[in-house]
């Protein structure tokens, strides 16, 4: 098969979890119309505390002014920064051409269901600074100036790398991400994808348990599992009218986070902390099955930190019990590492001259070539563009 247009890339972002910065290297390349993404490996590399406390402060509803925001605007990019070098040194053998930068999301504008702006910090002229590599970031911004919600940009790696298997099951196939928030994005045979955000992931798990037991998390589900689905809680989150907004639509920590816990508990009974996690637990996995029921579903391909919550896959499962739920990894992408294996594919994208948004997913105007590039240490000099598009994506064993 012809092959063109192969860069080594790698990627980086921060989830709405804000526990640190995920990095993958991948080399990507071009084979008639088929992006070809061969993992090289991923890393987990932890926020300062300081650093990652600082960010949690400055999350709405609390107040924020423009020196705390460039404090920390630089602050992410340094920790970017020093992330980027780990992955070109540790998981690319040195050698890499180009790193793409979703940063941190700290404000997702929206208003009447239509997202007015968005904020990522991390300035990238800190990793271009310090790895001498070109740096393509702001990636959600031109979606938003092109009438879409700039995310779930998820749906741009799902919809390349699952049309086959639609295309084999003869039903639609959904990529579940359990991030902060949780998202879907829906591959039919024959059909634009759909992508949205469905609610909550661990975002409000989060919070309650480090309400509850001052740790991050409900370490392996523990607490979720030792409790009970608190009907009238539960009641009360389901009414929220995002839940029964029509997509594209598009939500994060600006809507989910402790006042919308703090008003649904409010005038309740007492509950035990367990009860809190397992109905919490019981909220994303309810309004995950509902929207999967909606368009038909039969195959679940999860992938994200939820993965690892016994709790959560067992909640999905029995509210899902008519579909088959699989791991991203089980098809050959690490789950862990996706979100940044689908930031490299972004920037080889722009690096090559083709879009990657899916409008039908995003509710842009039409698909638009992302971000913003930083120079290197020497000058930026772009490929020739690609040219046609590409429609596949095939995941390739590492070798060697």
């Amino acid at each position: 098969m012809r092959a063109s247009h192969g860069y080594r890339v790698i990627g980086l972002i921060s989830g709405t979890s804000i526990d640190g910065i995920d990095v993958a290297a991948a080399d990507l390349h071009a084979e008639d119309g088929t992006v070809v993404l061969t993992p090289l490996g991923e890393l987990d590399v932890p926020y300062p505390e300081p650093l990652r406390e600082a960010l949690l402060a400055a999350l709405p509803p609390n107040p924020c002014t423009a020196g705390e925001l460039t404090r920390l605007d630089t602050g992410v990019g340094q920790a970017f920064a020093d992330a980027a070098r780990r992955g070109a040194a540790e998981l690319a053998g040195g050698r890499a051409d180009l790193v793409a930068s979703l940063g941190q999301t700290v404000f997702h504008w929206v208003e009447e269901g239509h997202v007015r702006g968005t904020l990522q910090l991390g300035q990238p002229a800190w990793i271009a600074e310090r790895t001498g590599l070109p740096v393509c970031a702001d990636l959600r911004a031109r979606d938003v100036a092109a009438g879409g919600h700039g995310a779930p940009l998820a749906s741009t790696l799902d919809q390349l790398w699952l049309r086959g298997l639609a295309e084999d099951a003869g039903h639609p196939v959904a990529a579940l991400n359990l991030g902060g928030i949780a998202n879907i994005t829906v591959v039919t045979a024959g059909a634009p994808a759909i992508a949205y955000d469905t609610g909550p992931a661990n975002a409000l798990l989060d919070l309650a348990a480090h309400r509850v037991t001052g740790r991050h998390r409900d370490v392996d589900g523990r607490l979720a599992l030792g409790g009970s689905v608190r009907r009238d809680l539960l009641a009360r989150l389901l009414a929220d009218p995002y839940f029964a907004a029509a997509p594209p639509k598009s939500t994060g920590k600006e809507h989910f986070n402790a006042p919308y816990l703090d008003a649904a508990l409010r005038d309740l009974p007492p509950l035990e902390p367990g009860d809190l996690l397992a109905t919490l637990t019981e909220l994303t996995a309810v309004t995950v099955a509902d929207e999967c029921r909606r368009h038909g579903v039969t195959t679940v391909i999860a992938s994200g930190g939820g993965v690892a919550n016994p709790a959560l896959m067992a909640a999905l499962a029995r509210t899902l019990p008519a579909a088959v739920l699989k791991t991203s990894d089980d098809l050959g992408l690490p789950g862990g590492g996706k979100e940044a294996y689908l930031t490299a594919l972004l920037g080889w994208l722009t690096w090559c001259g083709v879009p990657g948004t899916v409008p039908s997913a995003t509710g842009a105007r039409g698909p638009r070539v992302l971000g913003a590039l930083v120079p290197g240490a020497g000058p930026l000099i772009l490929p020739a563009p690609l040219g046609g598009t590409v429609t596949r994506l095939r995941v390739a064993e590492k070798t060697g």
